[in-house]
């Protein structure tokens, strides 16, 4: 018998600030499966393997076969937050933008920034025995806001337990994607106001009536020193980007036609991004601008769904963002 088909899985070890599978992980090292059979698994996949849980394809179970034994169910939020997490991951645009992930473990994190001068932007020549420019790095003086975005699964065992794995996880990545926009809304909100309307706003360029490419140019200027490699607009304004002359090139065409790819005006990624708002085109420095602040992982009610009490059990994260640089995010205001 296989060490992994020994391990005795528990509620107790979702309790902790690892996870689940960082749990397993640390008592069935993968590093011990190379060169077999199970190299490419990783340890929660292992244990799928140990209870012959199909979670995909043709061949997949029914909900049901989780809970044959107190070990297998002990698998099932798991799964949950795997299927939950690939639909973040589907819709997620926020890696385009975000130029840092920090993880913590409360709810109270303050960041640090830095708003320099245009004199601190030019490296001067230092004569020798003079002072060096300086560049202040501070904490905020207030906490990041974090929000806990998420669903509330309510189905009875009894509805789910005959129910085909493979279609319960398109429902459960539908609420990933849920949580997705939610928190793409977040991070708007931060880049246009502010955390919690305590940092500096975004600096607004206005433009005249109807977008124009010379408008475009204008907000890469404005943002410069940093560089402008993401902007951010609703349907309406995505439609006024790519119908402009010049960003109907033949290859941009065939780009966006055969992949769905959006144009990259001026080499900036062009992002669809519903909850901009209307005649607002957000441009960005991705390397600088944004950073993204978790409270762990995606979050399930454990103890709920292995005793299949599955009537209200919720799904959730916990996230917020900070600005970086202020500098480095401008808004280009279109008149109607």
């Amino acid at each position: 018998m296989a060490f992994y088909e020994t391990i005795q899985l528990e509620k107790g070890m979702y309790n902790n600030s690892k996870g689940f599978t960082e749990t397993l992980e640390s008592l069935d090292h993968s590093e011990n499966y190379r060169g077999t059979p199970l190299e490419g698994l990783d340890a929660f996949q292992r244990q799928l393997k140990r209870f012959d849980i199909h979670v995909s394809g043709r061949g997949s179970d029914r909900v049901e076969k989780f809970f044959q034994t107190g070990s297998s169910a002990a698998l099932f939020p798991e799964y949950v937050c795997r299927a939950v997490r690939q639909g973040m991951e589907q819709e997620d645009l926020l890696p385009q933008i975000v130029a840092t992930v920090t993880q913590v473990e409360g709810m109270d994190y303050r960041t640090i920034t830095s708003t320099p001068s245009e004199d601190d932007k030019t490296l001067k020549p230092v004569a020798e025995g003079a002072k060096v420019p300086e560049t202040t790095v501070k904490t905020q003086d207030h906490l990041v806001r974090l929000h806990k975005r998420g669903r509330m699964l309510v189905a009875s065992y009894e509805a789910l337990r005959f129910q085909r794995l493979d279609l319960f996880t398109v429902t459960l990545r539908q609420i990933g994607a849920y949580i997705a926009r939610a928190q793409m809304k977040d991070a708007v909100d931060v880049l246009l106001h502010g955390d919690d309307g305590k940092d500096e706003a975004a600096q607004i360029n206005t433009a005249g009536t109807g977008l124009t490419y010379a408008d475009l140019i204008s907000l890469w200027g404005a943002l410069s020193p940093y560089r402008l490699n993401a902007m951010l607009g609703n349907t309406a304004t995505v439609q006024a980007v790519l119908n402009l002359k010049e960003c109907q090139d033949a290859q941009a065409g065939l780009n966006f036609q055969g992949t769905g790819k959006l144009v990259a005006p001026m080499g900036a990624s062009l992002l669809h991004v519903t909850d901009v708002p209307d005649n607002q085109i957000i441009g960005i420095d991705q390397t600088c601008a944004l950073e993204m602040v978790q409270a762990g992982d995606v979050q399930t009610d454990y103890d709920k769904l292995i005793d299949r009490q599955l009537e209200r059990a919720s799904i959730s994260t916990i996230a917020g963002f900070a600005k970086i640089f202020s500098g480095a995010v401008k808004v280009l205001q279109i008149q109607s």
